[in-house]
């Protein structure tokens, strides 16, 4: 075979591995709300749909209590922990003596609520308890508080509640600024006041540098409008601020006398009289 076949060939095997990359990608799985299709709200869906960005982040937690419970813990958002298991595995629990995997929760069986800074998402459908929680399947509580700047961190788990007849869980924590609000964006009074001062006077600029240049056919500073009106105003400022502040006529005399060379003068001669002869 010729190099140039050969070049196509390899061409043809990576572009067919590329396209089957992508296509096992595109199924992998995602978040599934507990119930019908149908039954799944406008809030859930968006829900879902803000956590998105966490969705290709895997979170790891190690937890070790003395020398008998040391565990891993991965996680991931809404998508499997290791999409080659194809058993909707979203939060794993290993033990690192045994290499023992438990399913905590699975994304084929989800829960999502939020409030005005929170976000909380429940995985159900995880292994069964043995002895504990009359044998129910786990679920795990994964709380994303609001920290912004940060699309997460913080990992942790607070506590296993397993001590209970029923209803029991773990529950983690983390942040990330998806369970954030969006920000007030709206512009106070005084703001939009500022904007509609600037804009007027730049109309007035450009509009009468425009109507000086192309109407009047001023040349140079003259293009400016009103030119001799702005020359003046430091002048006309001027005289305001002296007949408002000036509290006597122009023609009064002052109300001090000042020392000038008249003044001297006469000190000075004053000075020389006891040296005249008597």
């Amino acid at each position: 075979m010729s190099s140039p076949c050969q070049t196509s060939a390899v061409l043809v095997v990576f572009m067919a591995l590329a396209v089957g990359v992508g296509a096992e990608q595109l199924k992998e799985s995602s978040c599934d709300v507990i119930g019908d299709e149908s039954s799944e709200s406008q809030m859930e869906r968006a829900l879902l749909k803000k956590l998105e960005p966490l969705s290709h982040i895997r979170f790891n937690v190690t937890v070790e209590k003395g020398k008998t419970e040391n565990y891993v813990y991965h996680f991931r958002v809404c998508r499997e922990v290791n999409s080659t298991w194809h058993d909707f595995r979203g939060l794993v629990q290993t033990d690192k003596q045994n290499g023992k995997t438990t399913v905590i929760g699975r994304i084929n069986e989800t829960q999502v609520f939020n409030g005005s800074d929170w976000i909380m998402l429940i995985y159900k459908g995880g292994d069964s308890y043995g002895r504990h929680c009359s044998g129910e399947k786990r679920r795990a509580v994964i709380m994303i508080s609001c920290k912004r700047g940060v699309i997460a961190s913080s990992f942790s788990i607070i506590s296993e509640e397993r001590e209970k007849e029923q209803e029991c869980f773990y529950l983690f924590e983390m942040d990330s600024s998806v369970a954030c609000p969006a920000e007030d964006s709206r512009l106070s009074v005084g703001s939009i006041l500022l904007i509609i001062f600037a804009s007027l006077i730049a109309v007035y600029i450009i509009g009468g540098f425009l109507y000086q240049r192309l109407v009047v056919g001023a040349k140079g500073m003259e293009q400016f409008p009103h030119f001799a009106f702005w020359q003046d105003l430091g002048n006309l400022v001027a005289d305001g601020c002296d007949f408002v502040c000036r509290s006597k006529p122009r023609n009064a005399p002052a109300a001090y006398r000042g020392v000038g060379d008249d003044q001297l003068g006469e000190e000075s001669e004053e000075r020389d009289d006891h040296l005249l002869p008597m």
